[in-house]
């Protein structure tokens, strides 16, 4: 199985968002090479949401080129054999944390937003990450800052999609 062929198996599954996860599939229907940055339509991205719920808080990374805080991911690669794996390599390499699990269920959001050109837009599939408890963050050098905020804190630092993201992860752990 290809992870284009994984990507359409993953949102056909997925069970929210109707009208968006339509146009993700649409998307990959429509472009073979809509799953890497070339594809300049467009293409999916995979980030994942670093959670401690035990401590009630979540790890962001100051994005280094949009120098906003944002949960880890980025652009699928070659090697990714499945969407939650390019979520998973993601958020462990921009965290490094090793230990990171996938909260169980499959992606948590789906998130569309405008990119600058070349590319038009990332269609990021959203997952969150358990932390182990002894969890130690190190900064990655695509990151400016790493650093854990309370739930309670992420709207004050973090845009919508982040929050939303927050927000629908607690809801699953719930």
């Amino acid at each position: 199985m290809t992870l284009h062929d994984d990507a359409v198996l993953v949102l056909k599954e997925y069970g929210d968002q109707d009208e968006l996860r339509q146009a993700y599939l649409d998307h990959l229907a429509e472009h073979p090479d809509g799953m890497y940055k070339p594809c300049g339509a467009g293409h999916l991205t995979s980030s994942a949401l670093v959670i401690d719920p035990s401590r009630g808080r979540v790890l962001l990374t100051l994005h280094k080129k949009l120098g906003m805080w944002l949960q880890m991911g980025g652009h699928c690669e070659p090697g990714d054999a499945t969407v939650e794996a390019a979520a998973l390599r993601e958020a462990t390499e921009e965290s490094g944390i090793t230990g990171l699990t996938l909260l169980p269920g499959g992606p948590v959001r789906l998130d569309r937003h405008p990119i600058p050109a070349p590319c038009h837009w990332h269609l990021d599939v959203q997952y969150a990450a358990l932390a182990p408890a002894d969890a130690v963050a190190e900064i990655s050098e695509e990151s400016l800052d790493l650093r854990w905020f309370a739930y309670e804190e992420v709207a004050g630092v973090a845009d919508t999609s982040v929050v939303r993201l927050l927000e629908a992860t607690l809801a699953r752990l719930r």
